[in-house]
């Protein structure tokens, strides 16, 4: 055994016969110092992170891979698909009608496509070929395409599932399930017309399917509540258009001038109408008016005003106003004008009838409104001179 031997306490080591540290420190900040193989090249956390996901133990994709050779995901690889691409893939799919049975549609969704990328795997030399091997991989594919397409339909991919349905019908027209799945994505998508093609398509192949016979009804039905709707839409539309001409009719006939610009205000359902039969040229006319107060920027709009109404009867309800801390705004104490074609002012007496005023051309109606201006009486020439100024000025 090894003995220790105590030195005495004035022992000198020879000189170099120990090595003495180094007078240089690496602050507790700066870290130990990297072995010599590591200092030589620093790298950035970003490409540290690209290295360590091409280890499969990192990897969170097969992208992740990249072009290089990787072995150890090579024999991985291997590992998980030793068999052939039909078995594998048909492993792929016993476990997605396990999470299926349960309705894990995701995750059976997931499983179905592995099956599928399964079978466009390159074949290893081992692997079985020929025409029956061919022809089994192609029934694993179409039996993963149907499961599938039912995922789909049920998290509501319904053009996925359409998509699902076309390549497995591509394989085996016959398909019922797959003409009663794409049926009902596209009955989902309000597709009726080809989700009633490709029904009919199934019940050719089996005219006795009950599923595909109640998903017929189903289609039949709605195509007949839609019908309806696009009649009534289409009858409502031709029925406003006719209301349009005889407002236009009426309008002529009462000499009634009018404008448009292309640019209308928006005043939800106000709008120059007849009524009480709107397709009557001898109704009553009515039509909606913004009353502005200009000399304080305030403003009230009135829905429906009658042809044969006077504006007293308006001002009336209108006034007093809350703003109007003078009192200047009572029916007795204001002027209303409107603007004539020229670009002038009229004035529309209180007592007068809206017909009378609008008739004859003077006065014309933009984009379907007409603009009365309420001032006070002992204001009003301060404010036509104003209007003139802005009119000259040009």
């Amino acid at each position: 055994m090894a003995r220790i031997t105590k030195l005495p306490d004035d022992y000198v080591a020879p000189a170099g016969s120990i090595s003495q540290p180094s007078t240089t420190m690496k602050s507790p900040e700066q870290g130990p110092a990297l072995p010599p193989q590591m200092a030589e090249e620093k790298q950035s956390v970003d490409d540290l992170v690209k290295d360590l996901k091409k280890s499969p133990f990192f990897m969170t994709s097969l992208e992740d891979a990249g072009d290089e050779e990787n072995p150890e995901l090579d024999a991985i690889r291997a590992l998980i698909y030793e068999d052939s691409r039909a078995e594998t893939a048909s492993n792929f799919r016993e476990q997605g009608n396990e999470e299926a049975k349960l309705r894990h549609w995701r995750e059976a969704k997931d499983l179905y496509t592995k099956g599928l990328a399964a079978l466009k795997a390159k074949r290893k030399d081992e692997d079985p070929t020929g025409k029956d091997e061919d022809e089994k991989e192609v029934a694993v594919k179409e039996l993963l395409l149907i499961n599938r397409a039912l995922c789909h339909l049920e998290i509501q991919n319904y053009r996925s599932c359409t998509l699902d349905c076309m390549a497995a019908l591509s394989i085996n027209p016959r398909n019922v399930k797959a003409h009663y799945r794409m049926a009902s994505a596209f009955f989902s998508l309000d597709k009726l017309a080809e989700a009633a093609s490709t029904c009919n398509a199934g019940l050719l192949v089996d005219p006795t399917n009950s599923p595909l016979s109640a998903l017929d009804q189903k289609i039949k039905s709605k195509q007949e509540i839609q019908d309806a709707k696009g009649r009534k839409k289409l009858e409502e539309a031709d029925r406003t258009r006719k209301e349009v001409a005889m407002v236009n009719i009426a309008l002529k006939a009462r000499q009634i001038r009018t404008r448009n610009t292309g640019q209308p205000p928006e005043m939800k359902d106000a709008a120059v109408k007849l009524t009480p039969d709107p397709l009557s040229p001898t109704s009553t006319l009515v039509f909606p008016i913004v009353v502005l107060y200009p000399l304080h920027l305030q403003s009230d709009f009135i829905k429906s005003f009658g042809e044969e109404e006077a504006l007293q009867s308006h001002l009336e309800y209108l006034l007093p106003l809350p703003w109007d801390k003078l009192g200047e705004y009572t029916v007795k104490g204001v002027e209303a004008y409107l603007e004539t074609v020229e670009g002038g002012l009229i004035k529309w007496g209180k007592k007068v009838e809206l017909l009378e005023v609008l008739s004859g051309g003077k006065v014309e109606i933009v984009n379907g409104l007409i603009k009365v201006n309420v001032v006070p009486k002992t204001r009003a020439s301060e404010w036509i001179e104003t209007v003139k100024k802005k009119k000259n000025s040009k």
